[in-house]
């Protein structure tokens, strides 16, 4: 483990501006720097670098963070190697916490994230121990380099063997995580065995869970993934897109798959914007993930009644979040090829060029539904047009929807008016709604105008402060942790700051704050200002003081106030009703 002390050092002394410069050109912008965004599709620049808050953000598709952020996002790295990456930038050595074996292990209870590392691990290094399942993966055409790539270990057969990682085999985070399975009888046994394991990761690049597939293609399932867990949902999640990002953005398309074998094995021959989904139908979320990446989205299923029944769910569920601006098209290889088998023998440039001539969204739509429907009679039609018209009610991208509602009309026999007429559709000519500006501001309280200037110069927060707030207000809950984090790192940057916060407040309340800070004019006086809000809190404090004072001597007989209780009733002007 890499100590919590020292990447707050890295980020106090790596400049962010220098460290993305590198990769996206920046220019100078006022107090800030500014680009197009380097990770959606744009004319004008909205993605904004902060030289003074250390972290960045756009404007556009709401990415932001710190170098460390950065690093992770656009070169595809997981955080442990960004942090190498960036110190070596900066010429420092990074630890490693080495813990003293004849000290008592400071947890007993292993966290959900941690256990799920420690079996990616485990399952790592055993299969560099089995040579029937190394000779499994060179049978399949992948090197050791892909496979060291994507993280794939191997589970060994047997009923415990996570015991030997997990000396508590019986602790609850391990059943949570997916890891440990317990049955009725109470006996408890590892999820996976005898697999090749794949290591799901998040944005983040931290494993949330596994997939594992059969050596013996006797053994059933194929191919088995990690139950939902609060670190996994499945309909939320991609298998490589926390590797395939950045490929993704350089191609500026991504490819979805069915399964974890042609996602390694598409890489392994240079095609590395594969992704998979996860042992369920893409879901609108998956269509949306991958349109922040790029604006084309290309699905290949194999060609058997499986895979035609898959490409058909993923089609469904992609029409609510299709735009005018998306390209999604379909490609069928034929029956005896899956991604895996296709492109180990015809290669890279063979298999590209089917991704090319793929089928268009629309057209696969009208293909299907005419698939097994002559369209001569008026029953025919009918059929057609009822079959058609839910499809067409969930498309919201104007230009799409009129361009397939006319394709439609022309197979039916009828003009778009006669179709319009007949069927319950969306009107398109409505005027569209009008886009809100980029930079939208909102009410920013007391409490939080307060704490945003600590951010920038934690140095000014008094302890002081803490007695000014309010246990039962959220906003002073807030402004508590951001002193109280102001107070321990009185030197450090914003970035640093914003980090620690991650460990205490939601994450929706923190890219709030985030986007507030970037917003901040660089060129108030900030510690006049903090002067101002402190002169503000204290007033509201006054005023509290004295209203919850008013009420509990309000309470009071007449005759048991004291002169400073009659004379501070007197002059707020309220008059004591006598028991």
């Amino acid at each position: 483990m890499i100590p919590e002390s020292f990447i707050q050092e890295l980020l106090n002394r790596v400049d962010i501006v220098d460290v993305i410069d590198k990769s996206v050109p920046l220019k100078k912008a006022g107090a800030n720097y500014s680009a197009c965004c380097p990770f959606h599709n744009e004319k004008s620049p909205s993605f904004t670098v902060s030289p003074t808050k250390q972290f960045y953000h756009c404007f556009g598709c709401g990415a932001h963070g710190t170098s460390i952020g950065f690093v992770m996002e656009y070169q595809g790295l997981s955080f442990v190697d960004a942090i190498h990456d960036l110190a070596k930038m900066v010429g420092m050595t990074v630890p490693q916490e080495v813990r003293d074996n004849d000290k008592p292990a400071p947890k007993v209870v292993v966290g959900l994230q941690d256990a799920l590392q420690e079996a990616a691990n485990f399952y790592k290094a055993e299969l560099k121990k089995s040579p029937r399942a190394i000779e499994y993966l060179k049978a399949r055409g992948l090197s050791g380099q892909v496979a060291a790539k994507f993280q794939v270990g191997y589970a060994p057969a047997g009923w415990q063997n996570l015991q030997s990682v997990f000396p508590h085999y019986d602790n609850e985070a391990l059943t949570v995580a997916g890891l440990v399975v317990e049955n009725e009888q109470g006996r408890r046994y590892d999820r996976f065995r005898d697999r090749i394991m794949f290591p799901i990761h998040d944005q983040k690049g931290q494993v949330i869970g596994f997939g594992g597939r059969v050596i013996n293609p006797e053994d059933t399932p194929k191919y088995y993934n990690s139950p939902e867990t609060p670190l996994f949902q499945k309909g939320h999640e991609l298998y490589g897109l926390f590797l395939a990002r950045r490929a993704i953005r350089d191609a500026g398309r991504a490819l979805v798959v069915e399964g974890y074998m042609d996602v390694v094995a598409l890489a392994q021959y240079g095609i590395e914007y594969a992704v998979a989904a996860l042992g369920t139908a893409t879901t609108p979320y998956h269509i949306t993930k991958l349109m922040r990446q790029a604006d084309e989205i290309v699905f290949c299923f194999d060609g058997d009644n499986a895979g035609r029944t898959a490409a058909w769910r993923a089609a469904m569920n992609a029409l609510p979040a299709l735009t005018d601006g998306l390209k999604l098209s379909f490609l069928f290889l034929p029956k005896e090829h899956d991604p895996d088998s296709y492109v180990r023998e015809f290669g890279k440039e063979k298999f590209e060029a089917e991704i090319k001539s793929a089928m268009p969204l629309s057209q696969y739509i009208l293909q299907h539904l005419s698939e097994n429907n002559a369209l001569q009679s008026q029953e025919d039609r009918v059929r057609f047009l009822n079959e058609a018209e839910p499809i067409m009610q969930q498309i919201n991208a104007p230009r799409s929807a009129m361009y397939l509602r006319k394709k439609v009309a022309e197979l039916a026999l009828l003009s778009p008016e006669e179709m319009q007429a007949l069927l319950k559709l969306p009107n398109l000519n409505k005027a569209p709604v009008q886009a809100k500006p980029k930079l939208t501001r909102t009410t920013v309280s007391l409490q939080k105008r307060f704490g945003l200037m600590l951010l920038m110069h934690p140095s000014l927060a008094l302890q002081e402060d803490l007695r000014l707030l309010d246990e039962r207000d959220d906003a002073d809950v807030l402004l508590r942790q951001v002193i109280e984090i102001c107070l321990m790192y009185p030197h450090s940057k914003p970035a640093v700051l914003l980090r620690e916060l991650e460990r205490k407040i939601d994450t929706s309340i923190l890219q709030e704050l985030q986007r507030e800070l970037t917003l901040l004019d660089d060129t108030l006086d900030q510690a006049q200002e903090v002067v101002g809000a402190r002169q503000q809190l204290q007033a509201v404090h006054t005023q509290r003081q004295g209203a919850s004072l008013l009420a509990r001597i309000s309470e009071k007989p007449l005759s048991a106030l004291t002169a400073d209780e009659i004379a501070l009733l007197k002059s707020v002007g309220s008059k004591p009703q006598p028991k």
